[in-house]
């Protein structure tokens, strides 16, 4: 009794001096693309944005209840530090379940500003479980249509030539019908720019949770991650030039389903989750069609095929021959042990092929995979104590090599928060579908030691900074020996009020790589050392108006041979008109080479993701409206060229465009009903 006197005093206190998120307890729309640049502030071709923006939205649709979330699920919000995690579980403890979101405010160690991050993704239900499966029209918060329509304006070398099939548009379809935690049903379908078939490419998902001892229920298509993403990943990573701490660290995230148009990403079929007191079993089946180039071997006859297509165009004969043209199975699963702070699982995964999968015959390729089976299957960990998360997964392959990551991130005080990751992915290491922590691209071959640094130095200014050094023990392409590396950034963030932020952040990355391009005899290995430095400022003027400013500047430099500069000026603008939305960029480039290129992260519409490479000497713009057409329709229209001075051609191969700019148009309608 006292306990809730207490908290229903304290709730009053709350709402009664509660001014900087005004009358409204509804969550807070979330502009994912501010937020993806905000915790990636310089942009690397090695990230994938698109599942990064996929991923922050299924977290955004399926809002935690702050009083059913436990610290793994708190966890999955990757910005919130240890010190928090166990902040927002104290009071709990403490007061009880939270009354409001808003009560977030009498948590220690969270400041306005990470409330304002935090809002978005949280909810409080007060107690309203799931009514019945039935009448799925009433119960879904999120019931919408989207379709898009877009073109380059100027005809490629592949239209030109008649090469490609079908028309330059590109169109992209998106249905979802759903309701937090308990359903979901959706739908995913997109025609690249020469295909000829308007449902070239699809994906659906039926998700039912929280029904007895059903967690989490997918039929269609769908993605899944476990421990560290050794042998499940589904995409939950920002990649190392973001924030420095928390994203170095996976999370049991489970099934989820599959809403990306990349088209040989995710397992079709069936997943199950059931719980059973401290117990989580997953099981799943799926099969697939993949695109690859099919080959016949002269010795034994029978076909094979040297990579999986991932590209997922099917604009010409040969792309249109090699669409769909292997079946591939998966069975596996994982059995999970949870208890407040620790969490013991091990996974198992099982794929097959209908035909031989065998890489091209060069030395760098002698301990990729082999066959048309796999097995991959080891245990995970996550262990918290005190302020900190000790976490490690291991496993090992059909061929017998063996990977393993291990680690910790925690709050070394109120004010500094440190990571520390180790990982050792043997070069005869094979997982299809696990991502973990690593500089490449795949969890092969990868000897590392990662640390994470971020402190506040006083309110409003912070400093961030890691440093990863790594190996690579075997070969790699255009790497004819065991090589090393290093790779470093620090950030500094100056955050005055929620008006005006200024960062400046340097990044340094040395390899090696292959003396020349002459692939007859074994080369000396070269250092190449990339430098990026990016100052960038964001005001928010008034309620109308946000200016955002970036200066960029990429060096690239091969020991003793070349050295390339790169730098762009990049000029964004927010602003509304009555009820339209307008946002704008002006940027001027000028680097020496492709090798100095710049990526910069561009708003685009809803659902979309915009990621080009500056490079040449030119100008970049683009303008993009949303307007509301009536209560449950609105409209957006996007319109960006690319402007080159110092050559007369954009592009290369069957994209080639015989002009000196490239013109994109793209106009998205989305019906809420």
């Amino acid at each position: 009794m006292e306990k809730n006197k207490h908290k229903f005093l304290a709730f009053l206190i709350f709402l009664i001096s509660f001014k900087g998120f005004g009358q409204s307890i509804n969550r807070p729309e979330i502009n994912l693309d501010e937020f993806i640049q905000k915790i990636a502030p310089i942009q690397t071709e090695d990230a994938n944005y698109e599942d990064v923006y996929e991923n922050l939205f299924t977290i955004y649709q399926n809002p935690l209840d702050l009083n059913k979330a436990d610290i793994a699920d708190l966890r999955a919000l990757f910005f919130l530090t240890e010190n928090q995690i166990n902040a927002i579980m104290n009071h709990k403890k403490t007061f009880g379940n939270f009354l409001s979101i808003y009560e977030l405010q009498a948590v220690e160690g969270l400041s306005m500003d990470d409330i304002r991050t935090l809002l978005p993704f949280v909810q409080v239900k007060n107690g309203l479980g799931s009514t019945r499966f039935s009448n799925f029209t009433k119960k879904a918060v999120e019931h919408y249509l989207v379709i898009r329509a877009d073109q380059t304006l100027e005809p490629s070398a592949g239209f030109k030539e008649d090469k490609f099939a079908g028309s330059p548009q590109r169109y992209y379809t998106r249905y979802r019908m759903s309701h937090s935690k308990d359903f979901s049903i959706g739908f995913v379908s997109e025609k690249d720019a020469g295909e000829r078939n308007f449902l070239d490419y699809y994906n659906f998902h039926v998700q039912v949770q929280n029904k007895g001892i059903v967690k989490n229920l997918v039929v269609g298509d769908y993605l899944m991650q476990f421990g560290q993403g050794m042998i499940f990943s589904a995409g939950f990573a920002a990649g190392k030039g973001s924030e420095p701490v928390y994203t170095t660290r996976r999370s049991n995230v489970g099934i989820r389903p599959y809403n990306s148009v990349v088209e040989n990403g995710s397992f079709r079929g069936i997943a199950n989750t059931i719980k059973n007191g401290n117990f989580e079993i997953t099981t799943m089946a799926a099969h697939n069609k993949r695109d690859a180039s099919v080959d016949l071997n002269e010795e034994t006859q029978d076909d094979f095929f040297s990579s999986i297509l991932s590209a997922g165009f099917h604009r010409t004969e040969t792309e249109i021959a090699n669409k769909n043209s292997i079946s591939e199975t998966n069975l596996g699963g994982n059995v999970l042990y949870k208890l407040d702070h620790l969490q013991v699982g091990f996974s198992v995964l099982h794929t097959s092929f209908d035909k031989t999968f065998q890489k091209r015959e060069l030395l760098y390729n002698r301990y990729e995979f082999v066959g048309d089976k796999n097995t991959v299957l080891g245990p995970n960990i996550s262990l918290s104590w005190q302020n900190f998360n000790f976490f490690g997964e291991a496993a090992r392959s059909s061929s017998g090599g063996f990977g393993y990551i291990t680690g910790l991130v925690g709050s070394l005080g109120p004010k500094v928060e440190w990571a520390l990751n180790l990982r050792n992915y043997q070069p005869n290491f094979h997982t299809f579908y696990g991502i973990s922590f690593a500089e490449g691209s795949r969890t092969i071959n990868e000897k590392g030691i990662y640390n994470g640094l971020k402190y506040i130095i006083k309110k409003g200014l912070e400093v961030s900074a890691f440093y990863d050094s790594f190996s690579f023990p075997w070969l790699k392409y255009r790497v004819d020996a065991p090589s090393s590396g290093q790779d470093y950034q620090v950030r500094i963030l100056y955050k005055p009020n929620k008006i005006f932020s200024q960062y400046i952040a340097f990044h340094k990355e040395i390899k090696q790589r292959n003396s020349s391009d002459n692939k007859n005899f074994t080369h000396q290995l070269l250092e190449t050392d990339r430098n990026n430095l990016v100052l960038g400022t964001d005001y928010i003027y008034n309620t109308w108006l946000r200016l955002q400013s970036k200066l960029q500047y990429n060096g690239f430099a091969i020991e003793n041979t070349s050295k390339s500069n790169g730098y762009a000026f990049i000029q964004d603008i927010e602003t509304k008109i009555k009820r339209c939305q307008i946002k704008g960029r002006l940027a001027y480039f000028n680097t020496d080479s492709y090798d100095s290129r710049i990526y910069a992260y561009e708003n685009d519409v809803l659902y979309a993701v915009s990621f080009p490479a500056y490079y040449g000497k030119g100008w970049r713009y683009y303008l993009i409206g949303k307007m509301p057409i009536s209560r449950n329709l609105d409209a957006w229209i996007r319109i960006a060229q690319t402007n080159v001075s110092d050559r007369t051609t954009i592009g290369s191969g069957m994209s080639e465009i015989e002009d000196n700019r490239k013109t994109d148009l793209k106009v998205q309608l989305k019906y809420n009903f």
